[in-house]
Protein backbone atom coordinates (compact mmCIF):
# COMPACT_ATOMS: atom_id res chain seq x y z
CA UNK A 1 0.00 0.00 0.00
CA UNK A 2 1.74 3.06 -1.21
CA UNK A 3 0.87 6.65 0.53
CA UNK A 4 -1.77 8.51 -1.64
CA UNK A 5 0.57 12.06 -2.71
CA UNK A 6 0.55 14.54 0.03
CA UNK A 7 -2.45 12.80 2.59
CA UNK A 8 -0.36 10.25 4.49
CA UNK A 9 -0.47 6.63 5.24
CA UNK A 10 -4.57 5.50 6.28
CA UNK A 11 -4.26 4.99 9.80
CA UNK A 12 -6.90 2.30 11.47
CA UNK A 13 -8.01 4.72 14.00
CA UNK A 14 -9.40 2.00 16.93
CA UNK A 15 -5.60 1.39 17.55
CA UNK A 16 -5.48 3.19 20.73
CA UNK A 17 -8.28 1.36 22.17
CA UNK A 18 -8.13 -1.36 24.73
CA UNK A 19 -9.36 -4.64 24.42
CA UNK A 20 -12.60 -5.45 25.70
CA UNK A 21 -14.41 -9.05 26.45
CA UNK A 22 -17.51 -10.09 28.21
CA UNK A 23 -17.17 -5.92 30.09
CA UNK A 24 -13.60 -6.87 31.12
CA UNK A 25 -10.69 -4.24 29.69
CA UNK A 26 -7.53 -4.66 28.70
CA UNK A 27 -5.33 -6.05 31.89
CA UNK A 28 -8.55 -7.05 33.77
CA UNK A 29 -9.07 -9.83 30.68
CA UNK A 30 -6.13 -11.51 32.34
CA UNK A 31 -7.52 -10.71 35.83
CA UNK A 32 -11.04 -12.03 35.40
CA UNK A 33 -8.92 -15.55 33.71
CA UNK A 34 -6.54 -16.11 36.83
CA UNK A 35 -9.71 -16.03 39.10
CA UNK A 36 -11.92 -18.56 36.55
CA UNK A 37 -8.70 -20.24 36.80
CA UNK A 38 -8.17 -20.26 40.63
CA UNK A 39 -11.46 -20.64 40.93
CA UNK A 40 -11.69 -23.97 39.42
CA UNK A 41 -8.38 -25.28 40.75
CA UNK A 42 -9.88 -24.74 44.23
CA UNK A 43 -13.04 -26.40 43.64
CA UNK A 44 -11.58 -29.70 42.17
CA UNK A 45 -9.30 -29.34 45.13
CA UNK A 46 -12.06 -29.13 47.39
CA UNK A 47 -14.43 -32.14 46.35
CA UNK A 48 -11.47 -34.07 46.32
CA UNK A 49 -10.31 -33.33 49.92
CA UNK A 50 -13.63 -32.97 51.19
CA UNK A 51 -16.63 -33.17 49.63
CA UNK A 52 -18.09 -32.38 45.92
CA UNK A 53 -20.43 -30.04 47.63
CA UNK A 54 -17.87 -28.33 48.70
CA UNK A 55 -16.07 -27.84 45.93
CA UNK A 56 -19.71 -26.31 44.23
CA UNK A 57 -19.82 -24.23 46.77
CA UNK A 58 -15.95 -22.82 46.79
CA UNK A 59 -16.39 -22.69 42.75
CA UNK A 60 -19.03 -20.38 43.16
CA UNK A 61 -17.99 -18.38 45.96
CA UNK A 62 -14.02 -17.75 44.72
CA UNK A 63 -15.63 -17.24 41.20
CA UNK A 64 -18.47 -14.90 42.15
CA UNK A 65 -16.21 -13.10 44.39
CA UNK A 66 -13.23 -12.58 42.15
CA UNK A 67 -15.58 -11.34 39.41
CA UNK A 68 -17.32 -9.08 41.78
CA UNK A 69 -13.64 -7.80 42.91
CA UNK A 70 -11.99 -7.18 39.58
CA UNK A 71 -15.61 -5.33 38.06
CA UNK A 72 -15.12 -3.09 41.54
CA UNK A 73 -11.18 -2.02 40.47
CA UNK A 74 -12.55 -1.93 36.61
CA UNK A 75 -14.34 1.43 38.28
CA UNK A 76 -10.92 2.75 39.05
CA UNK A 77 -9.59 3.02 35.27
CA UNK A 78 -6.87 0.87 33.15
CA UNK A 79 -3.80 2.36 35.08
CA UNK A 80 -2.87 2.74 38.82
CA UNK A 81 -3.22 6.27 39.89
CA UNK A 82 -2.66 8.11 43.03
CA UNK A 83 -5.45 10.64 44.14
CA UNK A 84 -4.58 12.79 46.60
CA UNK A 85 -6.56 15.13 48.21
CA UNK A 86 -5.00 18.39 49.53
CA UNK A 87 -2.25 21.33 48.43
CA UNK A 88 1.50 20.54 47.62
CA UNK A 89 4.10 22.61 47.25
CA UNK A 90 6.94 22.16 45.59
CA UNK A 91 9.94 24.15 46.40
CA UNK A 92 12.76 23.96 43.96
CA UNK A 93 15.78 22.47 44.23
CA UNK A 94 18.11 24.95 42.37
CA UNK A 95 18.05 28.61 41.93
CA UNK A 96 19.59 30.97 39.11
CA UNK A 97 22.42 32.66 40.30
CA UNK A 98 22.52 36.20 37.71
CA UNK A 99 25.27 36.51 35.45
CA UNK A 100 28.26 39.05 36.05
Amino acid sequence: MEPDKGKGFKVYKGLQRPLVFKSLKGKFIYWGMACMLFAFLAAVLLSTLVHALAGMVGLIVIGLGGMLFIHNQQKNGLHTKTRSAGNYIITPQFRRTPRP
